[in-house]
C-alpha cells in the first residue's frame, strides 16, 4: 500500500531520517516506535505528504507521491501528537467545520458526523465547548475528525499521551475495531510498549533517524534468544555495584533503575555465583535475582541502550 524508499530528512546540520525503508501492506496495524528525537514524527510528516523529503521516495500503489499528493492525502487520516481542535466550538462544531474540509456537505456530513460520535463515546457531549473536555475527551474527538471521510490509513502519532487510563482503553478498543470491522490500515506510534504488543501486527524500531530493527513483535523478540534478562534487587543501590556490573565480561548490558537493576547476559552462563560475588564486594544484599523472559521493552533496552520514554 505504502513505501518509504531511502527517506531521509536534513535540517541544516541534523539528519533527522536517515535512509529509512518501511512498507505497509492493506489491513495491518504496524507500530512505529523509538524515544524522543528518533525520527518517528518527521517520518510520519513525510508519509503523510505534509514535509517535503531531502531525499528518497514514498510510494502510494506503486507510484510516487512527491509531485502527485493528491491520492494519498484522499485516503490518509491524521491523528497528531498534539491537539488540533478549536476550543471555543463544540465537538460538533468541528466536525462541521473539518468535514467540510473533506468536501462532506449537507446530510452526508450530518449522517458521518452521527456515525463517528457514537463510535468515539460522545453523542451526549456533542453540542458540549471543547475548552470544557477532559483531556481524554479531546483525544477522542481528535481521532473521530481523523475518521470522518473513512480513511482507508488512519496515521496516530502518540494518540493516547497524557489521559487517562480508562480513555487510553477506550482508544485502543477503537482502533482494534476500526482495523477488524473495515479492515482500517493503521500506523500507531506510542511511548506505551503495552499499547503496542495490544494493537500490532507488526512493529519498526527507529534511534536517531536510523532504522534498527523490523518484524513482527516474535521476531522482534528473537533478537535476544541467545540472551535472558534478569532483575536484581538489593537492600539497596550504590554506584560500585553498577560499576562492577558494567565491567564484568559475562554481562552485555546494565541498565539502572531506582530500585532494581536489569542485566543482559548469555542464556548459557549460570549468573547467579557472579551476581553474589558482586553484591559482596559492592556491601550489599541481594534480595531477589529473577530471570525474565524477553519482551519488547527488553529488545528496546539492548537496542537503544534507552527506556521508550527516555
Amino acid at each position: 500500500m505504502i513505501e518509504l524508499v531511502d527517506l531521509t530528512k536534513k535540517f541544516k546540520q541534523n539528519e533527522a531520517v536517515k535512509n529509512l525503508n518501511m512498507f505497509i501492506e492493506k489491513g495491518e496495524i504496524i507500530g512505529l516506535l523509538g524515544p524522543n528525537g528518533a525520527g518517528k514524527s518527521t517520518a510520519i510528516s513525510m508519509m503523510a505528504s505534509l514535509s517535503e523529503p531531502t531525499g528518497g521516495d514514498v510510494r502510494f500503489n506503486n507510484k510516487s507521491i512527491l509531485k502527485n499528493p493528491a491520492p494519498l492525502r484522499e485516503i490518509v487520516g491524521m491523528v497528531p501528537q498534539e491537539i488540533a481542535l478549536y476550543d471555543d466550538l463544540t465537538a460538533e462544531e468541528n466536525m462541521q467545520f473539518f468535514g467540510r474540509i473533506y468536501r462532506l456537505r449537507g446530510q452526508a456530513l450530518k449522517r458521518k458526523i452521527d456515525e463517528v460520535l457514537e463510535q468515539i463515546g460522545l453523542s451526549e457531549r456533542r453540542k458540549q465547548v471543547v475548552s470544557k473536555f477532559s483531556g481524554g475527551m479531546k483525544r477522542r474527538l481528535n481521532i473521530g475528525v481523523a475518521m470522518l471521510h473513512d480513511p482507508e490509513l488512519l496515521i496516530m502519532d502518540e494518540p493516547a499521551v497524557g489521559i487517562d487510563p480508562q480513555s487510553r482503553n477506550y482508544i485502543l478498543e477503537t482502533v482494534k475495531r476500526l482495523n477488524e470491522e473495515r479492515q482500517m490500515t493503521v500506523l500507531y506510534t506510542s511511548h506505551y510498549m503495552e499499547e503496542v504488543e495490544f494493537l500490532c501486527d507488526r512493529i519498526y524500531i527507529m534511534d536517531q533517524g536510523n532504522l534498527i530493527a523490523s518484524g513482527t513483535k516474535e521476531e522482534i523478540k528473537q533478537i535476544l534468544s541467545a540472551e535472558k534478562t534478569i532483575s536484581i534487587k538489593t537492600n539497596r543501590l550504590n554506584d560500585q555495584f553498577i560499576t562492577l556490573l558494567e565491567e564484568s565480561p559475562t554481562i552485555n548490558q546494565v541498565v539502572a533503575g531506582e530500585k532494581e537493576v536489569t542485566i543482559t547476559a548469555p542464556k548459557k552462563i549460570n549468573m547467579f555465583p557472579t551476581l553474589i560475588n558482586l553484591a559482596e564486594e559492592a556491601e550489599l544484599e541481594l534480595r531477589s535475582v529473577d530471570v525474565k523472559t524477553p519482551t519488547l521493552e527488553d529488545v528496546f533496552l539492548h537496542l537503544t541502550g534507552r527506556a521508550l520514554r527516555d
